[in-house]
């Protein structure tokens, strides 16, 4: 009776496996799936943890025994697709980039497309004009310290801020140039648009 209960118990251990996620954050989600679960069980329990609702940009990336990088696909089981033995490490990422970010509804998707860029940026996988990446990282200092603020921004503020894998200190002074003037001044138009009631 012992043996069967021992084996049933061993045979339910065998069809489970552990699975951890790195979110864009550098968190990790840990959580215990079956061996069949397919790819959208893990998916929807990332949402359901983070409360996103807005998926369709999001997915879950992982790197095969060869250092190629994969999309799980959400209809197959993730144990056949990992080809490796758990526990299981995976990424969720962005997958498709929104076309007009301004259109985002929920505070979360925001933030976390807003990891991506400053992730793919940091790592140079987000090629762009020089003059576009700098707006970029203007808008990634706003987010990091707020307004331009001559009493705690003293020159070279944004040389503290890694951006991109390298770059030269022109790029450094135009990332400071766009946070202390171009975007005070889209954010004072912006306001001027705008009455109580």
């Amino acid at each position: 009776m012992l043996s069967r209960l021992m084996s049933s118990s061993i045979r339910s251990l065998d069809r489970e496996c552990n699975c951890t996620v790195r979110l864009l954050d550098d968190s990790e989600y840990t959580c215990t799936i079956q061996r069949d679960a397919k790819g959208q069980y893990l998916f929807d329990l990332i949402c359901h943890h983070l409360n996103l609702l807005e998926k369709d940009y999001f997915g879950i990336r992982y790197v095969d025994p060869d250092k190629q990088r994969h999309w799980l696909e959400f209809t197959k089981s993730i144990a056949k697709q990992m080809k490796s033995q758990p526990p299981f490490t995976m990424c969720l990422r962005v997958k498709f980039y929104p076309p007009d970010p301004a259109a985002l509804k929920e505070e979360i998707t925001r933030y976390l497309v807003f990891l991506q860029v400053k992730r793919d940026l940091y790592h140079g996988r987000l090629l762009c004009k020089t003059s576009d990446a700098a707006l970029l990282a203007a808008y990634i200092l706003q987010a990091e310290i707020g307004d331009y603020d001559p009493g705690k921004h003293p020159e070279g503020y944004s040389s503290k801020f890694q951006f991109f894998p390298k770059h030269s200190e022109k790029l450094e002074r135009r990332i400071a140039e766009i946070h202390k003037t171009d975007l005070l001044r889209f954010y004072q138009r912006q306001g001027a648009g705008i009455t109580r009631a």
